[in-house]
């Protein structure tokens, strides 16, 4: 049975980007955003991006959102694996 100090070890080395923001937080007063996004600058089909594209407006759906989804989706297929 491991000791509350091993736990405790195991639990922090887990839990790094939680500490991070609480760190932050003692800091600076402030929660930092746990994510960010970026700009990403990559070409695609024209005819394939504008037909995504009206799609998106039809349904209301963020583009952005729904990429994210995607690749999201990709990576749980990928570390399937």
């Amino acid at each position: 049975m491991q000791s509350f100090l091993e736990k405790a070890k195991e639990v922090i080395a887990k839990n790094q980007d939680v500490i991070a923001v609480f760190e932050e937080l003692d800091r600076t007063g402030k929660f930092k955003k746990r994510t960010y996004k970026i700009r990403a600058a990559f070409t695609l089909d024209e005819e394939l991006f504008n037909k995504f594209r009206a799609y998106c407006r039809e349904n209301g759906i963020n583009m952005s959102g729904r990429i994210e989804h995607y690749i999201r989706e990709e990576m749980k297929r990928i570390n399937k694996k």
